[in-house]
């Protein structure tokens, strides 16, 4: 997967083809997925509503699921899509990068959840303010509210990040000869299968897209399969996102207040059932838990799981110096400090691996020199999951009961999480680029 590699300059982009000549050519049977959509769209108010419950955000800008905006247009728009926090941290690089290239146009971020949108405010809160990007939901698929979202915002150039394919939004920016690109496109087995019972449909819209570039050749490969006529491979995004910078020094001063001395396991982002088995894992181990669950709205949950255990605990918001010797575990309930946590651990669990989740992303851990234990169901980033482990700044279990042991083994081995600290780093700058390769790719279609 060596991203660095010349292989990835420029592998045949043969989906710069006219969007309207495709157009007219792909006139085919949509009514079940327009009747799933119309379904879905009839029960949003509901699925708001319960999640507005444990997160209120949910209730807000309800207008926008369904096509209808406010925000005004001012200058030509550049349309990225980040769904949710992990795609709109990955983005960060491009977005800068397309500022940058191009002063004379406002770029608006669509996502599909609040905290994607909060993430996307703290990221580009200076652009916000200025009104040179603007936010907004993208709306639930059906052929009106997609319609409605382009026509209201117009953009010059649309961008899907990862694995979001939206057939009607997809077909109606085809019918107003917008173009489109599907970027840093990953695609595990698990969702090529499904794109594949969506058959004709699924080859329709990924031969209705101006650029595919996908991240590795196992995606373009799926990508191929399916129907796309001759992915590029540009590699991860995610490689190419710097670190805030003072994340080390935010990182020591927290490390200082958990106690310099012990020896720090950071939980990354656990998800539903995670902390139960890292909680276990760690029993009568000497280390201090940084338990950092994926979503806010489990923070209460996790918490009233370690009431239950009857485990000594103290909330990151209610962190004060010195840590208390008796405490076994610090709830990360805090947003925006995924790099401060990892530079104040020794090494780190990933979460989304230990259950059949499909795991997180790990090259943040990576770039902040952090070794990363992997679960063993990493299907959701395969293939940089075995780069790591090949480039020694991973180990993946074959099975949770290893858990225990591993940790145990790291925490008790200083020298050898310091080597994988030194080669997660490497690591990370061998596969940098992937901004540089995706602009290139992008310039002729923002030329038109």
């Amino acid at each position: 997967m060596s991203h660095h590699s010349p292989a990835f300059a420029g592998v045949g982009n043969t989906q710069q083809v006219s969007v309207g000549q495709i157009c007219e050519n792909t006139a085919m049977p949509r009514f079940v997925y327009t009747l799933l959509m119309t379904v879905v769209a009839v029960l949003l108010p509901l699925k708001l509503f319960w999640r507005g419950l444990k997160q209120p955000e949910y209730r807000q800008h309800v207008a926008e699921r369904y096509g209808f905006y406010r925000q005004s247009v001012q200058s030509p728009l550049i349309w990225v899509h980040c769904v949710s926090v992990g795609e709109t941290r990955a983005t960060q690089p491009l977005i800068h990068a397309l500022l940058s290239t191009y002063p004379q146009h406002q770029l608006l971020i669509t996502h599909g959840t609040p905290t994607g949108r909060a993430t996307s405010s703290q990221l580009f809160s200076a652009e916000i303010a200025s009104g040179r990007v603007l936010q907004a939901y993208l709306p639930v698929d059906t052929p009106g509210a997609a319609r409605r979202f382009l026509t209201h915002f117009k953009p010059v150039f649309g961008v899907l990040m990862e694995t979001e394919l939206w057939f009607h939004l997809i077909d109606q920016a085809c019918r107003q000869h917008i173009p489109m690109a599907l970027l840093s496109a990953r695609l595990s087995e698990k969702s090529a299968r499904g794109y594949a019972k969506l058959g004709s449909l699924t080859r329709q819209g990924l031969q209705q897209l101006a650029l595919i570039a996908a991240q590795t050749q196992a995606d373009a490969e799926r990508l191929h399969t399916l129907g796309a006529a001759q992915p590029m491979i540009c590699g991860n995004l995610k490689f190419d996102v710097t670190p805030p910078a003072d994340s080390t020094d935010k990182g020591t001063a927290l490390r200082q207040q958990l106690g310099p001395h012990r020896t720090v396991c950071m939980a990354a982002s656990t998800r539903e059932g995670e902390e139960s088995l890292i909680l276990d894992a760690v029993q009568g181990l000497n280390v201090l838990t940084l338990l950092v669950p994926r979503h806010p709205q489990r923070f209460a949950e996790v918490e009233a799981l370690l009431k239950a255990r009857g485990l000594r605990y103290v909330l990151r918001t209610e962190l004060v110096q010195p840590l208390p010797a008796d405490v076994q575990v610090v709830l990360g309930n805090s947003m925006g400090e995924m790099y401060t946590y990892y530079a104040a651990s020794d090494f780190a669990v990933m979460g989304g691996s230990l259950q059949p989740l499909g795991g997180q992303n790990l090259i943040e851990a990576a770039a902040m020199g952090v070794p990363t234990i992997l679960g063993p169901h990493m299907f959701n980033f395969a293939q940089v999951a075995q780069a790591a482990v090949m480039a020694d700044a991973a180990v993946q279990l074959k099975d949770v009961s290893e858990l225990h042991g591993m940790i145990a083994a790291l925490a008790a081995d200083k020298v050898k999480v310091r080597t994988m600290a030194e080669a997660a780093k490497g690591f990370t700058l061998q596969h940098r680029g992937t901004t540089e390769r995706l602009m290139a790719a992008i310039a002729p279609l923002l030329k038109r």
